[in-house]
C-alpha cells in the first residue's frame, strides 16, 4: 500500500552492504591486533583505496563525494522517500486513540523533526505564544526552535490538560510527553513507534515514524513561498543539495502521469480536433494589389 519493500527470499543489497562492512571491520581489528592465524582480509577494499584513505585529494570547497570501499560491496539502489498521501494521513490520524497520539503526529508533521528529538522535548519547549517548539538537534546536539501549526498546539494543550488532571507531572524542566498510564514515565521512542503501528494496522498500511519527516519536507517544498534554504535549516541538514533527492518522482507520481497520458491520447483518438482552415489569400492584400474592391 505505501511501496515500503517486505521481506523477500532473498537478503536486500543495504543488508549485504552492511554485513560486508562489518565483517571486512571485523577482520581489521583482528588482523591489527594479531589475533589468530589470519594473514588477509576475505572482504578486502577495492584496489585504489588499498594504499591511500577516501576522498585523499578532496578539494575543501566540493562536497565529499561517495566512494566504492570494499571489493565485494553490492550497489546500493537509491531510495525515493515516502509521503503519506493528505487523504492517507487523515485516516491515520483518526485512527489514533488519544489527544497524546495526535498531538505527536501534528508535531511531526508540522516541524519536520525526528521523532526522537520531538519526544526529548521538555515542557518549556513548546513555546504557544511564538508558536514554536525547541528540539536538541541530532548529531549536532544544538538547541533548535521549529515553527508548527496551530492545530497541534491545540492538540497538545487538550493532552495537557487531560493528563495534568491524571497527575502528570507539571514543571518547565519535565519532558513534554508521558505515558497514559501509571506509573508515568517519559515516552520513548519504542513505545511511540508501537503506538503509530496500532494506527498503521487498522490501514493495513507500513508507513514509519521517519515517513511523517519526509512528509513535512514535501509539503514544505511544494509551496513556492518556502525557500529550499529555510527547509534545509527547519531539517537540521548540513547542505542544501540533500533536498535533491525530494525533487525526483515517487512510483506513485510516475504511474498517475504515465496514465494520465494514456487517458488524453485515447480521447485524441476518440475525438479528435477539428482539421484546421485551409491556407488563403489574405483580402487586404489582393485589394492593394488589383487596385482594390469595387464599388
Amino acid at each position: 500500500m505505501t511501496g515500503k519493500p517486505t521481506v523477500g527470499k532473498k537478503y536486500a543489497p543495504n543488508t549485504r552492504a552492511h554485513c560486508e562492512t562489518v565483517l571486512r571491520t571485523f577482520y581489521d581489528f583482528h588482523l591489527e591486533r594479531n589475533t589468530g592465524s589470519l594473514l588477509v582480509n576475505p572482504f578486502p577494499l577495492v584496489r585504489n583505496r588499498r594504499s591511500a584513505r577516501a576522498n585523499a585529494h578532496h578539494n575543501p570547497e566540493k562536497e565529499h563525494k561517495q566512494q566504492r570501499t570494499g571489493l565485494y560491496r553490492p550497489k546500493v539502489p537509491k531510495r525515493i522517500p515516502r509521503r503519506i498521501p493528505d487523504e492517507k494521513y487523515t485516516e491515520v490520524f483518526e485512527g489514533l486513540r488519544s489527544h497524546r497520539d495526535r498531538a505527536l503526529l501534528a508535531f511531526w508533521v508540522a516541524t519536520g523533526a525526528r521523532a526522537e528529538e520531538l519526544l526529548t522535548a521538555k515542557q518549556s519547549d513548546a513555546v504557544v505564544g511564538q508558536q514554536t517548539i525547541g528540539v536538541i538537534r541530532k548529531g549536532t546536539h544544538d538547541y533548535q526552535e521549529l515553527p508548527a501549526t496551530p492545530d497541534a498546539f491545540v492538540w497538545l494543550r487538550l493532552y495537557q490538560e487531560e493528563a495534568w488532571k491524571k497527575g502528570v507531572p507539571r514543571r518547565r524542566a519535565q519532558p513534554l510527553w508521558w505515558t497514559l498510564r501509571r506509573p508515568w514515565r517519559p515516552l520513548e521512542y519504542d513505545a511511540a513507534r508501537m503506538m503509530f503501528n496500532r494506527a498503521n494496522e487498522l490501514l493495513g498500511a507500513n508507513w514509519t515514524l521517519h515517513d511523517l519527516r519526509h512528509t513535512a519536507t514535501f509539503l514544505m517544498l511544494d509551496d513556492p513561498n518556502m525557500p529550499p534554504v529555510y527547509v534545509q535549516h527547519i531539517l537540521g541538514h548540513k547542505h542544501l543539495s540533500t533536498l535533491d533527492i525530494y525533487n525526483r518522482p515517487t512510483r506513485d507520481d510516475v504511474i498517475s502521469a504515465g496514465l494520465a497520458h494514456h487517458a488524453r491520447q485515447e480521447r485524441r483518438r476518440n475525438d479528435p480536433p477539428p482539421a484546421p482552415p485551409a491556407p488563403a489569400y489574405n483580402r487586404d492584400s489582393l485589394d492593394i494589389l488589383f487596385g482594390g474592391r469595387p464599388r
